[in-house]
């Protein structure tokens, strides 16, 4: 049984299997914990990525589930570390990505790290420390209008100092265009001058590459899942990961299939359109459920209806930015949420006992909310089926003989038909 190499934890459920994804077509046997395992039995795999749901719990607990991830994965044998957060940098002026990333530099006494959420395969690039989606600013992008963590600076230096009282640098990209030697010696000025983390430009998938070869030897280190594309390389070249063609291989799974979407994303809206515009879909109402009608019955009851006619639907409770803000003067931010979170956790777990063995999920919060109403403990990680999402099958759980095909998709990811291609490759 081979030993892990690299250790991973992600603060979303979809932004670990989006990493996972990176791993995979590195050639990286790569499963993925929901939580942090209570065994500490090997797992065989080259990498393992756990997924909390860190991303906007207070300070501290984020810290606490992190140091904890950290602990069961350096048991794990791993020899470097990854703390990944999403390309868009969620996060407020009191954390959790500066706080945390202290924290795990600490724990492995090390003095330096970058921070590069760069996903240029997906529009997310940085250059002179700020970061663009597609064509526009950060803060131009939608995510100014995120209902829990507003993006409203593209300066990333400015935000993550914010955020932490370690001084923040830049490795801008003058030095990144110079290679792997240039990089660690502005690594090598910036520790020197008492910068212990700092924002890496990055504007292709090249220089992810160069990044993550002159990272090889920094113990931790934090971006989005696209800082994960050069390093499976290093550990190939050290002769510690062997050449395979088949990091993504997956049994076939058959039976039902759903759709759920709570994400509010642009791009999950437009997801929801097209898959409206042909195709069956119940829409959650958190005012309905507020006021306690059997919303989560006649969804189910529409799905199983649909059944019949061997028709696949999409049970969804996304809305426009203006939507959901009414939702949240009405209900509160905090309750609007877990409304909805719950609601589509419960008609999974009842689409799982109709029969359905195939989910599509849609958002980070979501996808937390629908894996651990499955029981789902741990994922072995498959195919792409758009940048940053693979598909995935359950190892374990309630019924280990029948096992669940899922794929966990951030917000803001894939195409237009996203949903329909999910559904074929799962």
């Amino acid at each position: 049984m081979a030993q892990a190499l690299l250790g991973c934890i992600a603060d979303d459920f979809t932004g670990a299997t989006d990493l996972a994804n990176m791993l995979v077509r590195g050639g990286m046997r790569t499963v993925q914990t929901i939580g942090v395992p209570a065994a500490r039995a090997p797992i065989d795999a080259d990498a393992l990525v756990v997924a909390l749901k860190s991303r906007t719990v207070p300070v501290g607990d984020a810290v606490r589930q992190s140091l904890n991830a950290l602990e069961w994965l350096r048991a794990q044998g791993c020899r470097q570390f990854v703390f990944k957060y999403c390309s868009t940098f969620d996060s407020t002026d009191k954390g959790n990505i500066g706080p945390v990333a202290d924290a795990l530099l600490d724990a492995l006494k090390s003095d330096f790290t970058i921070a590069c959420p760069a996903f240029p395969e997906n529009g997310r690039t940085i250059f002179r420390g700020h970061l663009f989606v597609g064509d526009v600013p950060l803060n131009e992008s939608g995510m100014e209008n995120h209902p829990l963590t507003p993006m409203t600076d593209a300066n990333l230096v400015r935000v993550l100092q914010r955020q932490t009282e370690s001084k923040i640098g830049l490795i801008s990209y003058d030095t990144i265009s110079n290679g792997a030697d240039a990089i660690r010696a502005r690594i090598g000025e910036l520790k020197q001058s008492g910068v212990r983390l700092a924002i890496a430009d990055a504007v292709s998938d090249a220089d992810l590459h160069v990044l993550g070869e002159a990272c090889r030897d920094l113990p931790l280190i934090t971006g989005g899942s696209g800082i994960a594309l050069g390093l499976p390389r290093n550990f190939r070249a050290a002769r510690l990961l062997q050449n395979t063609g088949h990091a993504a291989d997956l049994p076939k799974i058959t039976g039902k299939a759903v759709v759920l979407a709570g994400s509010a994303s642009k791009a999950t809206n437009v997801q929801v359109g097209e898959w409206c515009a042909s195709r069956p879909a119940f829409r959650i109402d958190p005012i309905a459920l507020s006021r306690g009608e059997p919303v989560v019955e006649r969804a189910v009851e529409f799905a199983r209806n649909h059944f019949r006619s061997d028709e696949t639907v999409l049970i969804y409770a996304t809305s426009s930015p203006e939507e959901v803000k009414a939702v949240q003067r009405e209900l509160g931010v905090e309750k609007a949420g877990r409304l909805v979170e719950d609601a589509l956790a419960a008609v999974a777990r009842r689409m799982r006992d109709e029969g359905v063995r195939k989910f599509v999920v849609a958002g980070g919060e979501t996808s937390g909310a629908v894996v651990q109403a499955l029981d789902v403990r741990s994922l072995r990680i498959g195919p792409q089926i758009d940048p940053g999402v693979p598909a995935t099958q359950s190892i374990g759980g309630n019924d280990d003989e029948a096992p669940l095909a899922l794929a966990l998709k951030s917000g803001n990811f894939g195409t237009s038909d996203f949903f329909a291609k999910a559904l074929k490759t799962l």
